[in-house]
């Protein structure tokens, strides 16, 4: 017997990088680094802690949470938020979701600038929100006019940017972020603007975070995540900061107790261990740069990248690299735009096997 699918969903696969067992995997912008132990220790006894209490739901509205996140921004970005202003999730996959269930729908349209993350279209999908998708330049930029115009054209109630962008690395100017908030303001009925910052740890000295321009602007709305960074992509942390009103709209959404006893309690151990957890992102910082510059000297093309991963290209047939690479031990992703590949920055070792393992399959 047939099953009732969407029609939208028939014949498609559910997203997903590959999970294969091989030495060295580059493939997912994961930190290499696990936490140190004696943050394991506090962390595990934090969820000790919390599962005393797992017959009780966990507080809805996770407050303690939320402030701690708002002190994290204010170390991090030196931008003083109240704590009505963060939201939360179950990753900031969760987050996106909420904005879309919140902001798009039926009849409404979101918009955004590829190549970019390839779960915003799904967003779009599973909310029945239409998908419009602007073109970035050959630098991968976004070209603020260009920007403007297809706002003007397209009305969105939901603009999104991703600053650093996946799978690309680059980074977003306050003028180009200023200039889509302009623009966004004058569509009739409103937009929201959200700016993707789930790398924006790893961003060189002197690039801004859109958190900035927060004060100024009551429909941008700037998401963060706790998987790359803090190294917890298995605790499933994602989090957004915007004006209270746009957060409480958020909340008619949300699932009940959508985020359980235990991630809060994973969440806030961790926050407690900031430096401890950051220790690492200077030095996949310092090896992300080296390497930019060893696959620029092996005459391969890579963007400036302000996040823990590069792109690199131009190949003939990437597919083809990323085949002979995985023969080799190192799993990269073949997701981006046609002729590049997207690599990770793992430990020193773990790129010196990709380097030796790229030298090998571009020989043939």
């Amino acid at each position: 017997m047939m099953l009732p699918v969407r029609p939208e969903l028939a014949g498609l696969h559910p997203y997903g990088a590959p999970q294969l067992d091989v030495p060295v995997r580059l493939n997912t912008n994961e930190n290499p680094y696990p936490p140190p132990q004696a943050v394991v220790e506090e962390i595990a006894e934090a969820a000790r802690a919390a599962a005393a209490g797992l017959n009780r739901y966990p507080d809805r509205d996770f407050a303690a949470l939320r402030a701690d996140l708002a002190g994290y921004l204010a170390t991090e970005s030196g931008v003083h938020l109240d704590p009505a202003g963060i939201w939360a999730a179950n990753a900031s996959n969760e987050v996106m979701l909420h904005v879309l269930q919140a902001f798009g729908g039926p009849g409404r349209t979101v918009l955004s600038f590829a190549p970019t993350y390839s779960m915003y279209p799904e967003y779009a999908r599973d909310t029945f929100t239409t998908w419009v998708a602007g073109r970035r330049g050959e630098d991968f930029s976004v070209d603020p006019d260009h920007a403007a115009q297809l706002i003007d054209e397209v009305r969105p109630s939901v603009v999104l940017l991703a600053s650093p962008n996946n799978p690309t690395g680059t980074a977003l100017p306050l003028t180009t972020t200023r200039a889509v908030l302009d623009a966004a303001a004058q569509v009739p009925g409103g937009c929201v603007v959200v700016v993707d910052e789930a790398y924006a740890e790893f961003r060189r000295p002197g690039t801004p975070s859109a958190t900035a321009l927060l004060a100024g602007h009551r429909h941008l709305a700037v998401v963060r995540t706790m998987s790359k960074a803090f190294a917890l992509a298995g605790a499933r942390v994602g989090y957004l900061a915007a004006a209270p009103e746009l957060v409480d709209t958020l909340r008619l959404v949300r699932l009940p107790y959508h985020l359980s006893s235990v991630t809060q309690a994973v969440a806030r151990a961790a926050l407690a261990h900031t430096a401890e957890l950051m220790a690492q992102v200077g030095a996949l910082r310092d090896e992300r740069d080296r390497w930019v510059g060893a696959l620029r000297a092996r005459g391969l093309q890579v963007p400036d990248s302000d996040a823990n991963f590069v792109l690199v290209g131009v190949f003939d047939d990437a597919h083809m690299v990323w085949q002979g690479l995985l023969d080799r031990g190192v799993l990269v992703r073949d997701a981006g735009p046609a002729g590049w590949l997207r690599v990770s920055v793992g430990t020193a070792q773990e790129m010196a096997a990709f380097g030796a393992a790229l030298d090998e399959v571009v020989e043939q």
